[in-house]
């Protein structure tokens, strides 16, 4: 998919199901570059060693049902916003249930991710900030067990570019 196709039917309907405070150029700057960054937008699962077998992260987003997902349903600042999200996309409201919606309900892990993110006790890095977005989606966030941060500059450009900032 093109990062234009991902913000019109994931990252814009997603943001739409949450208070207006959570949609900043911010927001989806760091949601295309960990997008690109985890799948380049084209696995809606973890392909392992190259085959077609899944591991554990689910969605463009790639969270796992263990990890981020168990996080923002625990999380006592996400989960009204995350239970409200699943009631809108008729999801039943339990980490499992979520974690295996998000492989094909793209708005559904669109909000995740951003709730994510919201998750976090530091404001979000400013556009321009490519080493502070870095530190949140690898360091504090994501946590990725194969980080690769020579990727991540090409891809957090590629997400300003696409959002003309």
């Amino acid at each position: 998919m093109t990062l234009d196709e991902i913000l019109a039917t994931a990252i814009s309907p997603a943001l739409a199901l949450l208070p207006a405070r959570m949609d900043s150029v911010e927001a989806r700057v760091m949601l295309l570059a960990i997008g690109l960054q985890e799948s380049k937008f084209e696995h809606r699962y973890q392909v392992l060693n190259g085959t077609k077998r899944k591991g554990p992260a689910r969605s463009f987003w790639q969270q796992e049902e263990g990890g981020g997902i168990k996080g923002i349903y625990n999380h006592a600042a996400s989960r009204p916003h995350l239970e409200h999200i699943c009631l809108l996309r008729s999801v039943p409201f339990g980490v499992r249930q979520i974690w295996e919606a998000i492989e094909n309900d793209d708005v559904l892990a669109a909000g995740a991710a951003r709730l994510l993110l919201f998750t976090d006790a530091l404001p979000l890095p400013d556009v321009d900030d490519v080493d502070g977005a870095w530190k949140l989606y690898a360091v504090r966030c994501w946590r990725p067990g194969k980080p690769h941060p020579e990727t991540w500059p090409g891809y957090h450009q590629q997400a300003r570019e696409a959002l003309g900032v």
